[in-house]
Parts: structure tokens; sequence; C-alpha cells
């Protein structure tokens, strides 16, 4: 593909209303004509809407359809106010709404993920077919196309893994053909199919990994992820009031402070795009002609104090029950099960006879791997806690995230400190702590 071609993202914050499609729109025009592919995520927290949905479902609690009338009343109404009654769009709304339905009339999965992945994958399909719409009403040369045609990945539910031969092979035969033709092709961020084309998801937040998919399979020229903040920040401006954009970022650091937890950019975007040297900008939409922030090999590593907390952590506490040493055919069968259950180890720590992990507590997996190891070890779980990172760290810089809190846990790696803490209730703002 020419290196003409940009792709942007848009997360669900961008379309989370009218003004943001129009927002989108007015960024888009600018680069009528050129080759563009336009990843689209669900529409404002549809996504945790339609998790909702899943556990009615589960749960057999009732209002699992009264739940999804919501969700398809606020699309429609959406639909109606920026394109009128256009029975094209209003038709394929209707259609794939019927996916979700025809799984709620069924009984519910033995397979959670399974049954997560066909509902929850439906809010990215709805929104790109009235960005596309819309984008088309505007005076946009516009083509919709289902990632679920081109991401093909394995068996595992709502942790997808890319089967990258077969996906680029998908993706230059479904993409090229329209952006020759000069149309903008609009497509789902998050979503992909296995080899029997059951839908499946490639990890909360995936979008951002499936415009790095796109990227790759298309050796795009630049990658743009479009927030609501100016770029990459040295912390959450939502925590932290003083914190600082970065202009520009090596892909290296930004691996670093995706996988730690900061939540500008998905931790598995970085790798495809690296590996075709393909540079990553982070702009705002509330600012399209501001530079935002650089990510890409030319980059040199000095930088300030960078913080990312990522919360919803459990701390497992792991032993052998006849307190032998932990030693390596134990650890052999733990990370086992930890890749069969898709958890993601974000700290470890071992002693002679014990082992303790910090991973995600997400949905009932913890519980699932503490019962699946039960019969060789013991296993206590604490819940509640926040893993906070610091990169390129200070004294002071740690010593004003430490106020106030119990530290569980704590690991220093070449200029990385990594704290397992309990949560502090109400937890004010606080100034970022600086040199």
């Amino acid at each position: 593909m020419s290196k003409r071609l940009k792709v942007f993202k848009f997360g669900g914050a961008s379309v989370k209303d009218a003004a943001g499609f129009k927002r989108v729109a007015g960024i888009l025009a600018a680069y009528k004509g050129a080759p563009l592919v336009i990843v689209v995520s669900a529409i404002g927290k549809t996504t945790n809407a339609l998790e909702e949905v899943v556990i009615a479902h589960a749960k057999q609690t009732g209002d699992a359809f009264e739940k999804l009338e919501g969700i398809k009343q606020e699309h429609y109404a959406l639909a109606e106010f920026l394109c009128g009654q256009d029975q094209e769009l209003l038709t394929s709304l209707n259609d794939t709404f019927v996916e979700i339905e025809w799984v709620l009339e069924e009984k519910p999965e033995d397979n959670y993920d399974y049954m997560y992945d066909q509902i929850v994958s439906v809010g990215e399909l709805l929104s790109t077919r009235i960005v596309a719409a819309y984008l088309k009403k505007t005076g946009l040369d516009t083509a919709w196309v289902d990632a679920r045609d081109m991401v093909r990945t394995d068996n595992i539910f709502r942790e997808g893994w890319v089967e990258w031969t077969e996906t680029e092979a998908r993706v230059k035969k479904v993409m090229e053909p329209l952006l020759e033709a000069n149309k903008m092709v609009v497509c789902q961020g998050f979503i992909g199919s296995t080899s029997e084309n059951f839908t499946t998801t490639l990890g909360r937040e995936g979008s951002d990994y499936s415009a790095a998919i796109f990227s790759y399979c298309l050796e795009a020229e630049s990658m743009t992820i479009w927030k609501d903040v100016p770029g990459v920040l040295t912390a959450d401006p939502r925590k932290f009031d003083n914190v600082v954009k970065l202009d520009a970022l090596s892909y290296r650091e930004a691996i670093e402070m995706t996988y730690y937890g900061a939540k500008v950019i998905h931790p598995k975007t970085i790798k495809p795009l690296q590996n075709k040297n393909i540079p990553l900008f982070v702009k705002s939409f509330l600012d399209p002609d501001s530079p935002g922030t650089r990510i890409s090999s030319d980059v040199e590593d000095h930088y300030p104090p960078m913080v990312a907390i990522e919360s919803n952590q459990a701390l497992v506490y792991i032993s052998t029950r006849d307190f032998s040493f932990v030693a390596e055919h134990h650890m052999s069968y733990l990370f086992q099960i930890i890749a069969d259950l898709r958890l993601q180890v974000n700290m470890m720590q071992n002693t002679a006879i014990s082992f303790a992990i910090s991973v995600n507590d997400v949905d009932d997996k913890v519980d699932r791997f503490a019962e699946t190891i039960q019969e060789q070890f013991q296993a206590r779980i604490e819940r509640n806690l926040e893993l906070i990172t610091v990169r390129h760290f200070n004294r002071e810089t740690l010593n004003g995230l430490r106020d106030g809190k119990i530290v569980m846990l704590e690991e220093r790696i070449q200029g990385t400190v990594q704290m397992v803490v309990k949560k502090v209730p109400a937890l004010s703002r606080k100034e970022f702590p600086t040199v």
C-alpha cells in the first residue's frame, strides 16, 4: 500500500454524542481524497451497557431485553438525528441488533467468555455503521467494512491472539481495492473472528490494537490515536493536577508505560508499529491542530518521572501445601495456568516457599486460578488494591506517592519502581510530585 496511507483511531469518547460525530467529520474533511483507514470504538459507554446485558442474560435476571432496548433507542435516536430517515442505515442497525437478540433467545452459554464476545462486540458494529453513514452525508466517499472478515484470531474468547499471516492477507484483500479507489475505509476496533467465524474480541479497550494491526498489514505511513487529552502525559490528569505533556516518546518507553497501566494507549499497540517503524501520534480531537505526542524509534531516552496507576488489582499469595521450596516445576505449572486463563501478571515476587503475583482482577479469573491450583497450593487473595508504577523516579516523587498508603509489595528495576498499595478511601486529587 502507498506510504501516504494514514490510520486514524477514534475512541468512544470522541463519538459519545452528535457533537462528537460532527467533530470527527470535521477532522476527516481535511483528508478528503487521501487514503485513510478510520477505526472506531463503540459509542460512549456502550461497551459497559452491553456488559450489563451479558450479565443479565447469564444470571437470567429477566431484564436482558429491557437493558438492550435502552441501547437500541440511544443508537436509533443518534442515527436519526445525524442522518434523518436513512432507511439503509436504520436497517443495518436493526440487523446488527438481531445478532444479540438471537443470543438472548437461547439459554445462556456455559462458556461465558464466548457469550460475552458475541454480544459486546456489537457495540463497534453499531458505531461504525452510523459513522460511515454520517460521513457519506457530509460528502466524504466512505466504505464500511467488517473487521471480522479480516482479523483472524485463535479460539480464546475475550483475549483473542491474532494469527498474523492470514490476517495480513485478508486485510490487503478487503481494504486495498477500496483505498486505491480513494475511499475512506471505516472499520471496527476490538473485534475479530475465529476460523469457524465465531466473533472474538482482542481484550478490553483493544481498538488501539486493531488500528495497529491494520497499520502493520497495510504498511501505513503513520497511525494516529485521537483522544480527549493533548497527548501522552506524565500521569493521569484525572488524578493529578500539574502533569506535563511529552512531545516525543520512544517505542520502548511507550511499551513500558502502557504495560504498566498508562491508559492513553492499549499495551499491545506499539509492537506491530515498531516492527515496521510506523510512527504513532497521540492527538486531541478537541484541538486537532496541536502537535500532540509522537512515538517512534528516533527519540532520545531522557524523560521526567512518569506515573501509571492500575486499579482493580488482586494480590495472590501462593504457597506449597507441604512447605516445600517453590521449585522450577512449580513455576512452570503456575505459569501454564496463568497463560491458559489469560491472566495479566503485572508484578511478581518469590521466596523459598511462597510466590506472590499482582494481576488485573477481571471477572472471576483470579478465583478460577485459585480453584485450579488448590490441590497443590494454598492461595490467599487480597483485592481492591492499586499498582503504582514510576518510571525515571526520584525520591520526592516516591515519597509523594507513598503518602497515606500501605505498601503491600515493592520492587525496583532499572529506573522503575512498582508498588502494590492499599487503596485510600475517597482519594483526593494531589499535585503531581515533581523534582
